[in-house]
């Protein structure tokens, strides 16, 4: 059949043509689009993984230079341990030019939150900061949140000679050596530890990462 202005027969797509087109430019359209997905996906979650590294490295830069100025072991008995673990929360006494500082490490509800205390110069304000971190809720605002995702937090010591010991044991004791023969023996003190080993698991990965204190061995 031949249209009034069609010289030859003219010739077109039925219905059924034109809906098997429609229909497979749709699959292709969705095959493409869940392809752009998945590689949105795939770059979010790249870009993620690489800011969580990138800030758990700044962490850790920061927990090794507190580590790095750890205070050395007091003689009086009566001072703060240098480092203690209660197997939730690691305290520890730094160095902070001519000062002392206590610092707080402790996850809060898959938060990892630092707390440093005013940097003081005598025995008895050491001693108030260290029972006021002890009283410390997590919620304050002078708690610095770091890196948050961290589902489990463990930390180990290990001694001058590489044995692990318990951090929270107070039994790994060390007799601190006489300052001369006419003064009596020191107490027995908790032995400060040559390394820190901390097991992390941040978004499903689990991590290890030994860290250098000051103690010298």
């Amino acid at each position: 059949m031949r249209h009034p202005r069609c010289r030859q027969p003219c010739r077109g797509f039925t219905l059924i043509e034109v809906l098997v087109a429609l229909a497979t430019l749709a699959v292709l359209a969705g095959l493409a689009w869940r392809g752009v997905d998945g590689m949105l996906r795939a770059r979010d979650s790249t870009r993620v993984q690489l800011e969580r590294t990138t800030r758990l490295h700044t962490v850790l830069t920061q927990l090794r230079q507190d580590l790095e100025a750890l205070a050395p072991g007091a003689a009086d008995p009566l001072v703060p341990a240098t480092l203690a673990y209660d197997g939730r929360t690691l305290r520890l006494v730094r160095n902070d030019d001519d000062a002392l500082r206590v610092v707080v490490w402790a996850r809060h509800d898959g938060v990892w939150q630092r707390w440093a205390s005013p940097a003081v110069r005598r025995i008895g304000d050491l001693q108030e900061q260290w029972l006021r971190s002890l009283q410390l809720q997590g919620t304050e605002p002078e708690q610095v949140r770091l890196l948050e995702g961290v589902d489990a937090l463990d930390v180990y010591c290990r001694g001058a000679d590489g044995t692990r010991f318990n951090c929270q044991s107070t039994g790994d004791l060390v007799t601190p050596p006489a300052a001369s023969a006419s003064q009596p023996q020191r107490p027995p003190q908790l032995q400060v530890p040559r390394v820190i080993e901390l097991h992390l698991t941040v978004g499903g990965q689990k991590l290890q990462r030994s860290l250098a204190t000051a103690v010298q061995g």
